[in-house]
């Protein structure tokens, strides 16, 4: 866990996001590779904004049980420094994409109750961070980015060896209230900063990572360095 907190804004898809994103301090940026997302980018668009993110955030690409032409695409054109696997990706797949691609890997877990914070166990030798979202409502076809969150205090006093971080239905209102009660300073933010459907808003994302600052005390005096290397 890092000591001031890392915010990681997802789904951004312009340059125009792009830099509100940085220009706040976010940590992270995330591009989405997923036919099904309202927030899917092209692939010569995610090239183009990672170089425009590359040395002042950390460049995380989202895909969901991607096969390994994809990945490879991916990982060649963007050069991301994280793979976030959103979809059912086993514990062997985590281990094996790391090692083929040399690169950090954040793995996503579905949560609504506290026999999903114990399945995260077979995970924590083969990835560099797990991400808890909220399990998707029935019907929902996308695996997270949904709105809608969990019983943060699943997650207070969790230790489990590897750097944690907590999305789902976080906004710039209830950031503090998560961040209080599970405990988890790293935060992960996309519908949460959208005035529409995929639709990022300066505004929004700046009051967010305010926000996320504002919860950990100490953390809009940290170096914003801490967290891209994080």
């Amino acid at each position: 866990m890092s000591e001031r907190g890392l915010v990681k804004i997802c789904g951004l898809s312009t340059e125009e996001t792009l830099e509100a994103a940085l220009a706040a301090g976010a940590d992270m940026i995330g591009l989405v590779f997923f036919d099904k997302s309202p927030r899917n980018v092209p692939m010569e668009v995610a090239a183009r904004l990672a170089e425009r993110a590359r040395g002042r955030a950390g460049i995380v690409v989202l895909t969901v049980d991607a096969d390994d032409a994809l990945l490879d695409a991916v990982v060649s054109a963007v050069r991301p420094d994280w793979l976030q696997l959103h979809g059912h990706e086993s514990p062997a797949r985590c281990a094996e994409l790391k090692a083929r691609h040399g690169i950090r890997i954040m793995k996503a877990l579905g949560v609504s109750a506290a026999e999903d914070i114990a399945a995260a166990a077979p995970y924590i030798a083969h990835v560099d961070r797990l991400l808890f979202d909220a399990k998707p409502p029935q019907g929902a076809v996308l695996p997270g980015g949904n709105g809608v969150s969990f019983d943060w205090r699943l997650l207070k006093g969790l230790d489990l060896g590897v750097p944690l971080m907590l999305s789902g239905g976080l906004d710039a209102v209830t950031v503090g209230e998560a961040v209080r009660i599970g405990g988890i300073r790293d935060v992960d933010v996309s519908s949460g900063v959208e005035r529409g459907r995929g639709v990022k808003d300066t505004e929004l994302i700046r009051a967010f990572v305010a926000a996320a600052r504002r919860a950990v005390p100490g953390a809009a005096e940290t170096a914003a360095e801490q967290g891209r290397s994080a």
